[in-house]
């Protein structure tokens, strides 16, 4: 696949299963769910056809625990999932973090709470993915705008977990997930994929979680020579549970210590027309396709307008944002739920500018109009 590129119609969910297994994803374990199903359809048939394993489980919290005890064996695996899924999955989430597991998880968002709009658009868990785990989580979670950036997106998702030893999620909405778009597999020039980085002491030196500079250790994969403990409880560099304060600190600063290290990888997001704007919408996801066309409408009159759109939500890119809004007088946020990423924008921009809320939440994205008009109103 990788030495032939060909043009083919797919959808976001089938996107990311391509660039899964571009990345070399050899594993997943998921339970199905609307309107992420899509992606465990595929690779049920798909996985097999390579020599990967697929596996339904009885539900979200022990499709998460397969993905984690698969990555302990050295799989790159993944699973997919929606809303009240992803709600299950999150103190897995916060173990594969704990324990530094590379895995993959996608949410194909809709809306909730609850059971919620199961067949509808949402951007609701803009801040389940920041904030769902319990405890000091820095959580590493990419949002694609398109077909194309959905497998991109995904592959960058495998090669983040594997560099940083740390869970990444990919946030699709439905839109995104559901919609079709002509795409170039692979990409033209095709996008580097890394693997897991075996330790270069030996074994009897090796500490899997010893606390470095950068915060990165790599773990080889059970079986390999080396042995250790793995714990979800606060542990010392060799995994086992500690009590002691300065292990416990020196364990989340390490944690928190290799997200902010691999900022420079963490770093993108798309501008269009922010050179001379003096108005500023801020979008992500399916929300930014939109402020797109209002951009070019907007220019057609004369506006000067300009979109931010952060390709990784978090770590938010503020260093660039920051700099953006202190050029701005008005900022337009765009979203399809009722202000999550609002109040990140609003706590990042001066005082003196003013930052406004543009919403759709009933399952059907905002539309072109809703939006200049919100903008004309406030010329």
């Amino acid at each position: 696949m990788k030495n032939q590129i060909s043009n083919q119609l797919l959808q976001g969910n089938e996107a990311v299963v391509e660039g899964a297994l571009y990345a070399g994803c050899n594993f997943f374990g998921g339970y199905p769910i609307t309107p992420s199903t899509e992606i465990a359809e595929l690779l049920s048939y798909k996985l097999p056809q390579r020599g990967g394993v697929f596996i339904q489980m009885e539900d979200e919290i022990a499709s998460l625990a397969s993905v984690i005890g698969a990555s302990i064996a050295g799989a790159k695996a993944m699973t997919a999932t929606s809303g009240p899924g992803f709600s299950l999955m999150q103190e897995h989430i916060g173990y594969a973090y704990m324990t530094e597991t590379p895995c993959v998880i996608v949410n194909v968002m809709r809306g909730g709470p609850s059971t919620g709009l199961p067949t509808k658009t949402s951007q609701q868990d803009l801040m389940q993915a920041r904030y769902g785990t319990h405890g000091d989580y820095n959580p590493v979670v990419l949002v694609p705008s398109s077909v194309s950036e959905s497998f991109e997106h995904t592959v960058k998702a495998f090669n983040l977990a594997e560099s940083l030893m740390t869970p990444v999620i990919v946030l699709l909405d439905e839109t995104i997930g559901h919609m079709r778009e002509k795409i170039e597999l692979p990409p033209n020039p095709p996008i580097e994929v890394i693997n897991r980085r075996m330790p270069e002491l030996p074994a009897e030196w090796y500490k899997p979680y010893r606390i470095t500079p950068s915060g990165l250790t790599y773990r080889p994969p059970f079986g390999k020579g080396y042995r250790y403990h793995m714990t979800g409880l606060t542990h010392d560099e060799f995994g086992f549970p500690t009590g002691v304060t300065s292990e416990i600190k020196s364990k989340l600063d390490k944690l928190k210590r290799k997200i902010n290290a691999g900022k420079s990888i963490l770093n993108f997001y798309r501008e269009e027309y922010t050179s001379d704007a003096t108005q500023l919408i801020v979008a992500v996801g399916s929300a930014a396709r939109i402020s797109r066309q209002v951009l070019r409408e907007a220019r057609k009159h004369r506006m000067k307008l300009g979109l931010f759109q952060p390709l990784i939500l978090w770590p938010f890119p503020k260093d660039r944002a920051q700099k953006l809004f202190s050029n701005v007088r008005n900022i337009f946020v765009i979203e399809h739920n009722q202000g999550q990423l609002y109040e990140v924008i609003r706590s990042l921009a001066p005082s003196r500018v003013k930052v406004f809320s543009i919403n759709r939440y009933d399952g059907n994205t905002v539309s072109t109009e809703e939006v200049i008009e919100q903008i004309r109103k406030e010329q």
